[in-house]
């Protein structure tokens, strides 16, 4: 798998919707240590009404009270859990990428849409 630094995977994500798996901050009993997630930074589509509803996007209230960049970390939007989340960029892989466009939500209907929680908890686990 190939790892993906900061910047690069910002700048994909800014257009994209990518599957990505890196590891967690804080160990989690029970669980693995990498976490597998699909997110974005596409404002287009972030901010479309399937956006806001499907993907129960909020903008951000406040910046972040530090330098996430300095620490490594890059906050995204966490399609399956619907929240901001810190990637860890010191082991972030690139799995997959989907345009952030129509494409993308044909393949949401189809594949994620439907998916039960412990499905979901499943995928970000393997």
């Amino acid at each position: 798998m190939p790892q993906i630094a900061l910047t690069s995977l910002k700048n994909l994500l800014r257009v994209n919707v990518c599957e990505i798996e890196f590891l967690r901050r804080r160990s989690k009993a029970g669980r693995p240590s990498m976490r597998k997630m699909m997110c974005t930074l596409c404002n287009d589509l972030l901010n479309s009404a399937n956006g806001r509803i499907s993907l129960n996007y909020k903008p951000p209230v406040n910046g972040l009270p530090y330098n996430a960049e300095s620490k490594n970390l890059l906050p995204v939007w966490d399609i399956f859990m619907q929240d901001w989340r810190m990637v860890n960029m010191d082991a972030c892989n690139l799995l997959n990428t989907k345009k952030a466009d129509d494409t993308f939500w044909e393949y949401y209907n189809e594949n994620l849409y439907t998916m039960s929680a412990q499905e979901k908890i499943n995928y970000m686990d393997t």
